[in-house]
């Protein structure tokens, strides 16, 4: 059982996929990786170092705020400006 925090960061996961218009074969082919390998990533099957992360987040055009928090930094910045 994961706890409610890694629950929140799957569906980032996830959701930050689906927001930038991608499928799991999609990201699998632009990070050279089997379609598993996002499958068990955003079910929580496999866990994610920083490294990886970062390559989900630049691909994905989203801050690592953004998944370990919920909120994108940057964005919010701009909005404050």
């Amino acid at each position: 059982m994961y706890s409610d925090q890694y629950q929140a960061f799957l569906q980032r996961l996830k959701a930050a996929r689906r927001a930038a218009g991608l499928t799991q074969r999609d990201v699998a082919t632009c990070l050279n990786v089997p379609q598993s390998y996002v499958s068990k990533c955003e079910s929580g099957e496999r866990r994610i170092d920083v490294i990886e992360l970062t390559k989900f987040a630049e691909l994905y055009q989203q801050s690592l705020d953004y998944f370990a928090y919920g909120h994108n930094d940057a964005a919010d910045s701009q909005k404050r400006d």
